[in-house]
């Protein structure tokens, strides 16, 4: 059946109300990371792509952990008792009153759904047939305990449950993920017509595609990809699922232009931004809120998070990238080197075993091997400036609040309290004491004694 595109307006039910016990943790399920990012908020954020008038959420356990995480973007809808699936869609209807559009009922364990596919679930609830309602529907290796959608062509003929399907029904291949589409006029006044008449005493969200059809209603399928609809319930899963997302992202990187020297060993998150060029050579772990420009390297073994890095600079190896870090053009962090809330400017170096805090670095400056900012004080933290061309000596302390100027030097070894002027040299050290023989005389005296204790 061909479909037409429709402006009707959408509203998207997203159930995660479930304790989530297999994960055996403290935090709701639906919030584990996936690259970085809880799973509900991947899923959420592809609902957003197609501009939904409403989302509601349904929560029961945890449902404080939910609100903080979705900071206002959503409505909530509290599901207690838990009584099925078809009891919790239930649970949206008051946040959907005086709606009248299309209907999407998503689940936070299943992050992946593409933005297509529920468009396309969309576009086939508005076809010239009219389903009442649209089954996301997808064929694993293994169907397991899933519920089967027996259909005819597209049309759906049956659903059930694994537990009450015949041997003949738990044949079908084709298998439910759970995910549907209905008009929300019909949705309500279907759901209001389940019952808990099955094995499993549950008000089944599937009842109401037979409920449809005993009325003399159409039904369709849509199918997708399994891993579109995989569901994730344990950390295995969880672990699964992350592999999958960043086996892919990482093809998209190499795709986009970007050389990866051992993609297993590079994790991405979920917002990471490559130019062009980009070499990425082994173990290199990439956090939230990264960009990368052109004809960057990053060499091995280096942690980079919330970073902008700017065309042609080179990190690593062994570099630390910490939030707020700013690299211009062709800047370089060598190995061993820590930065954090640092803006180094163009051409600027920290060649390595350095930690620069708070700190801003001018142009074309040099930072030497063994350089602090001692930016902390055990209450404030404290901003240190470096000009531009500047010259700092290896195992220098500078200890902020503190300006170095244009084109000056610091020699090596000091520790810097007060600001350095433009072109000047400040040497900071102690005087240098030296007794002659001392050592001699030190080393005689302890041999003896030390042979004196043997006898």
């Amino acid at each position: 059946m061909a479909a037409r595109m429709s402006n009707r307006p959408i509203a998207a039910i997203v159930l995660a109300a479930g304790k989530g016990t297999r994960m055996k943790s403290d935090l709701h399920k639906v919030l584990h990371p996936i690259a970085g990012r809880p799973m509900l908020l991947h899923l959420m954020a592809s609902v957003d792509a197609l501009s939904p008038a409403k989302k509601v959420v349904i929560v029961g356990d945890k449902a404080d952990q939910l609100e903080a995480a979705l900071g206002g973007s959503a409505e909530l809808a509290v599901q207690d008792p838990q009584l099925g699936t078809g009891h919790a869609v239930q649970q949206g209807e008051g946040a959907l009153a005086g709606f009248d559009g299309d209907v999407l009922i998503l689940y936070g364990d299943v992050p992946f759904v593409p933005t297509a596919t529920m468009q396309s679930m969309i576009d086939r609830l508005n076809a010239a047939d009219t389903p009442a309602v649209v089954v996301l529907a997808f064929e694993p290796d293994d169907p397991l305990q899933y519920g089967r959608v027996i259909t005819d062509g597209d049309r759906v003929t049956k659903m059930v449950e694994h537990k009450d399907a015949t041997e003949v029904e738990r044949a079908v291949r084709l298998c439910n993920s759970g995910l549907m589409a209905a008009k929300a006029r019909d949705l309500f006044a279907l759901l209001a017509r389940v019952t808990d008449d099955n094995a499993a005493k549950e008000f089944y969200l599937v009842d109401i595609v037979n409920i449809a059809n005993a009325d003399g209603r159409s039904c369709a399928v849509v199918t997708t990809d399994p891993n579109d609809v995989a569901g994730i319930n344990s950390r295995a899963e969880l672990a699964q699922a992350e592999a999958q997302w960043q086996a892919f992202k990482r093809d998209e990187a190499m795709a986009g232009g970007a050389s990866l020297r051992a993609p297993d060993t590079v994790w991405f998150s979920w917002d990471t931004e490559l130019g062009r060029d980009v070499t990425i050579e082994p173990n290199v772990f990439f956090g939230p809120g990264v960009t990368v420009g052109d004809h960057v390297t990053i060499r091995a073994n280096s942690h980079i998070e919330g970073a902008n890095i700017g065309a042609g600079c080179e990190i690593g190896p062994f570099a630390r990238l910490r939030p707020g870090t700013v690299l211009e053009e062709k800047a370089k962090i060598g190995n061993f080197v820590e930065t954090k809330k640092a803006h180094l400017g163009k051409g600027a170096k920290a060649n390595h075993l350095t930690y620069l805090g708070d700190a801003t670095v001018g142009a074309g400056a040099n930072i030497g091997a063994g350089t602090i900012t001692c930016n902390y004080d055990g209450y404030f933290k404290y901003q240190t400036v470096i000009g531009e061309n500047a010259f700092i000596g290896s195992n220098s302390a500078l200890i902020a609040p503190v300006t170095i100027g244009r084109d000056a030097i610091v020699a090596a070894g000091s520790a810097v309290s007060r600001d350095v002027g433009d072109g000047d040299l400040r040497m900071v050290r102690a005087e240098q004491l030296v007794k002659p023989g001392w050592a001699d005389r030190f080393h005689d005296t302890m041999r003896k004694k030390k042979a004196a204790e043997k006898k």
